[in-house]
C-alpha cells in the first residue's frame, strides 16, 4: 500500500445518509470507542489486542511545516515511502505490550497512568458487502493524558481515521491512521497505544 489510508478528497464532503441506521451503528462504535479506551487505560492489553483484525495497519504519520497551498500533498509522510512515528501491524503491537507488562521496560517503569477521551465520532463509510461483511469507516478527535513517575506529564490530541470490520457479533479494528497535531513530538517517548 503505498498512499495514505486517508483519501483527503473523500473526507472533504461526507455525502452518507444520516437515517436510523447510521445512528444505530454510530452508538455501536462509539461504546466500541469507549471500551477501548477503557481497556487500554486500565492496562487490559490482552483483552484489546483481541479486538484487532489481523490484518491491522496501524500509522501514524510524521507532519511538515510546508508553504501555504501544500499541506494537503506534503504536510504528512505517506504509509510505506516515508518515516512515520507508527507503521505498524497487529504482531508488532502486541510485541510492544508483552514488552510493557514484563516490568523491565526501560520507558514504562513504573507503568504510566493515561487516560483517554474520544469524541466527535462520525460514520464516513459503510461498506456492507456479501462477501467481506460490514466495514465502516470513523473519524474521530481523541485526548489522551499521560503521567510518568512523579512530575512529567504529557498531553496528546488529535484525529483518528479508523475502519471497523463487523466480525462474531462485535467490531474489529482493521485501520487506524493517527493525525497529532504536531511536528515536533514534545513528549519523551511513544510507548503509548493512541
Amino acid at each position: 500500500m503505498n498512499e495514505q489510508l486517508v483519501d483527503a478528497e473523500k473526507l472533504k464532503a461526507v455525502t452518507i445518509a444520516r437515517d436510523a441506521r447510521y445512528y444505530a451503528l454510530k452508538a455501536e462504535i462509539e461504546e466500541h470507542l469507549y471500551d477501548e479506551c477503557e481497556l487500554l487505560d486500565s492496562r487490559r492489553f490482552a483483552d484489546w489486542l483481541e479486538t484487532l483484525a489481523d490484518d491491522l495497519v496501524y500509522f501514524m504519520p510524521m507532519n511538515f511545516n510546508v508553504k501555504f497551498g501544500m499541506h494537503e500533498r506534503n504536510e504528512m509522510t505517506r504509509l510505506d515511502e516515508h518515516m512515520s512515528w507508527f507503521n505498524e501491524g497487529k504482531w508488532t503491537l502486541s510485541k510492544r505490550a508483552e514488552q510493557i507488562m514484563t516490568g523491565v521496560h526501560w520507558a514504562e517503569e513504573p507503568l504510566s497512568r493515561l487516560s483517554r477521551m474520544v469524541s466527535n465520532v462520525q460514520l464516513t463509510a459503510i461498506d456492507d458487502t456479501p462477501q467481506s461483511g460490514m466495514e465502516i469507516d470513523v473519524r474521530s478527535r481523541f485526548l489522551m493524558y499521560q503521567n510518568r513517575c512523579e512530575y512529567e506529564e504529557y498531553f496528546f490530541t488529535g484525529r483518528r481515521y479508523d475502519r471497523f470490520r463487523q466480525a462474531n457479533g462485535g467490531w474489529k479494528l482493521v485501520r487506524r491512521e493517527i493525525h497529532l497535531p504536531q511536528n515536533v513530538l514534545l513528549a519523551k517517548n511513544l510507548t503509548m497505544f493512541f
